[in-house]
């Protein structure tokens, strides 16, 4: 939940958006976006994480569905997970390399051209960063680091750039598959309340539960009896909160997995309620579940499953909290990797990351089913996607 910003929270906000306009007006803004690209009045930005050392953007017109490649915006790091500033044209991303310390990126964005332009970076602590939140309150990052199986928060300062790392704490464990030798936090979630962080750990089967304190923005591990433990060679991914906070739904990337699981907030545990199969019935690929999201009406959940190379819509009973499936759609592509729903609620973009496109589908309102559409458009290895008004 974003609540709004102080007076002079704003006062800093308003210098800090003047200074940005100034630089891009002096000519800072990236080669890779030119005045031929410019984005029109009623169409918004999209940026896209890929497995190359480059960020790139798109253009979305939010009345048509109507979706055109900008191109490259920036270089240099591995950004497969990005999240925007809630009131600042700035974008965070993170360096999702495991072969040294991980980091994250603060970019100041033409809103004009898509062009970034880099304003600092902060190391997390572990290696392999490769996804983020933004805790608006607090105004923080926390940021789970695959590679070096930890969780970090961050510090945001006034203007939006980046302030010092504050705490990095490390899990333990491992699984029999052959990817759970050592622990790997894949995600993270904060709940409700904002006192708290669940972290899926792929390596460790393992749902970490870390306390967090919105006045020092510092993590601590808290009782780690705590941690909701999956099935054996499971490999928890992404999870996310239902509407009203009750409910937690896990996706499981290795056996392509969703559990719904009740969220006691006064203890701070979790408890299985229901586990479905996320791969149609007789199906003998290898399973792979890749990102789960909650619809902004919480009503339904949306799965992405990169073994059969679909999405699933599952509709939400909203006393129980379990799921049943609605639809079951091919992605528009090969490997889909992540999505994201526009804040209307009337589209999902999807990154199918082998087949080198992001596809746009409708969602229809009121059954929640998705739908294609014609549009899409061309991006190499793409595997996350953030708006950015």
């Amino acid at each position: 939940m974003i609540r709004s910003l102080g007076k002079n929270t704003l006062v800093r906000v308003g210098v800090m958006a003047a200074f940005i306009a100034l630089a891009f007006a002096a000519g800072l803004s990236s080669p890779g976006a030119s005045a031929a690209s410019a984005v029109g009045a009623d169409e918004e930005l999209v940026y896209v994480g890929m497995h190359e050392r480059q960020i790139r953007a798109l253009r979305f017109d939010a009345a048509s569905g109507r979706l055109t490649a900008i191109g490259p915006v920036a270089e240099g790091i591995r950004s497969t997970w990005a999240v925007a500033h809630p009131a600042l044209p700035i974008l965070y991303a993170v360096d999702d390399d495991n072969t040294r310390e991980g980091s994250v990126t603060a970019f100041a964005v033409d809103r004009a051209s898509g062009a970034l332009r880099k304003i600092n970076e902060v190391a997390t602590g572990g290696s392999g960063t490769t996804f983020l939140t933004l805790d608006a309150p607090s105004m923080t990052l926390l940021a789970a680091n695959y590679g070096g199986g930890s969780t970090s928060s961050i510090a945001l300062n006034a203007d939006g750039s980046l302030g010092a790392l504050v705490s990095t704490i490390k899990a333990a464990g491992s699984g029999p598959h052959r990817r759970q030798a050592n622990p790997h936090n894949h995600g993270n979630a904060l709940a409700p309340d904002g006192r708290h962080v669940l972290v899926p750990d792929l390596g460790a089967d393992r749902v970490f539960i870390y306390d967090f304190d919105r006045a020092t923005r510092a993590l601590s591990a808290g009782d780690g009896a705590r941690a909701f433990a999956a099935p054996a060679g499971s490999g928890p991914r992404h999870l996310a909160f239902g509407a009203d906070g009750r409910f937690v739904y896990l996706l499981n990337e290795l056996t392509a997995e969703v559990a719904v699981l009740r969220w006691d907030a006064q203890q701070a545990r979790l408890a299985a309620v229901q586990t479905l199969p996320v791969s149609s019935e007789g199906f003998q690929g290898a399973r792979s579940g890749a990102e789960i999201v909650v619809s902004r009406d919480g009503r339904y959940v949306y799965v992405e499953d990169r073994g059969e190379n679909t999405l699933v819509a599952y509709a939400v009973d909203a006393a129980s909290g379990t799921l049943s499936l609605v639809q079951r759609i091919g992605s528009g592509g090969e490997r889909p990797w992540g999505f994201a729903i526009h804040p209307s609620g009337k589209w999902m973009l999807v990154a199918n990351q082998r087949s080198g496109k992001v596809n746009v589908f409708g969602i229809d309102p009121v059954s929640g089913k998705l739908s294609e559409t014609s549009h899409a458009a061309e991006v190499p290895t793409p595997v996350s996607l953030t708006f950015v008004k």
